[in-house]
C-alpha cells in the first residue's frame, strides 16, 4: 500500500480517536456517559469537550474531501511518490487542525485548515 493510502486510512481513524477523547469529556462533564442518546449529551458539552466534538465532526467533513482526492490519483496513476509528501503534509495539518481546536486556537486552526484544502486541491491537479 502507498503512503498516500496510508495517509487516507490514518485520516479515516482520526474522527472516532476524538469520538474516545469526547467520550472521555462527556463521562468528566456528566458523570457519566449516556449512550442511548450520545449526540444529545454532547450537545449540551461545553469547553474542551465542545470543541473535540467539533473537531470530530470537522474531521468527518475533511475525509469527504481528501478520499476524492486519493482515490482519483489512485485511479489515473499518479506516481504515489509524487502525491505521498501532499497527503503526508495533510495528515499533519489536519493534526493540527485538531490540535487548534481542542486547545482553542482559532486563527491556528484556520491556518491548518487551508493547508490541508491546499493539499487536497494539489493532489487532485496532480490527477489532472
Amino acid at each position: 500500500m502507498t503512503t498516500t493510502l496510508w495517509c487516507l486510512f490514518v485520516v479515516t481513524l482520526m474522527p472516532f480517536l476524538l469520538a474516545a477523547f469526547g467520550g472521555y469529556h462527556r463521562g468528566k462533564q456528566f458523570d457519566n456517559i449516556d449512550n442511548k442518546n450520545p449526540r444529545a449529551q454532547a450537545s449540551g458539552l461545553t469547553g474542551t469537550g465542545a470543541r473535540i466534538y467539533a473537531a470530530q465532526a470537522n474531521a468527518w467533513e475533511a475525509i469527504m474531501l481528501f478520499a476524492p482526492a486519493v482515490l482519483a490519483s489512485v485511479a489515473v496513476g499518479v506516481d504515489p511518490n509524487a502525491s505521498a509528501p501532499w497527503a503526508l503534509t495533510f495528515v499533519a495539518a489536519r493534526v493540527l487542525h485538531a490540535l487548534f481546536y481542542i486547545v482553542d486556537q482559532d486563527k491556528l486552526r484556520s491556518l491548518a485548515f487551508m493547508v490541508a484544502m491546499a493539499c487536497v486541491i494539489a493532489i487532485f491537479i496532480q490527477a489532472a
